[in-house]
């Protein structure tokens, strides 16, 4: 597992695919914001900013699948479990 070799630190998500501010033009044309209060795994986001739905869609997102096996295949990581949520809550900024 996490040791020397990876400073005792992991990938914490899949990492970002675009700019935040690219991702509304991106996917405004493909998905309403109502859309995007759904993922494909069922899950409900709540969110009320229409701007961080886009930034937060899952398309925006580099495929944890593919962040996943690279730690697996350079021995940093065994997979146990694959989880998935259930809600999702997105606020911005410290309104939390």
């Amino acid at each position: 597992m996490a040791d020397e070799i990876s400073l005792f630190s992991l990938a914490h998500g899949a990492g970002r695919k675009w700019m935040r501010s690219e991702c509304k033009d991106r996917l405004s044309s493909r998905y309403s914001p109502q859309q995007l209060k759904r993922t494909a795994p069922g899950s409900h986001v709540v969110c009320d900013d229409r701007q961080l739905l886009f930034e937060e869609a899952p398309e925006a997102y580099k495929s944890i699948g593919t962040v996943i096996e690279s730690l697996r295949e350079a021995g940093l990581i065994h997979v146990i479990a694959r989880l998935k949520p259930v809600p999702t809550y997105k606020p911005r900024g410290e309104s939390v």
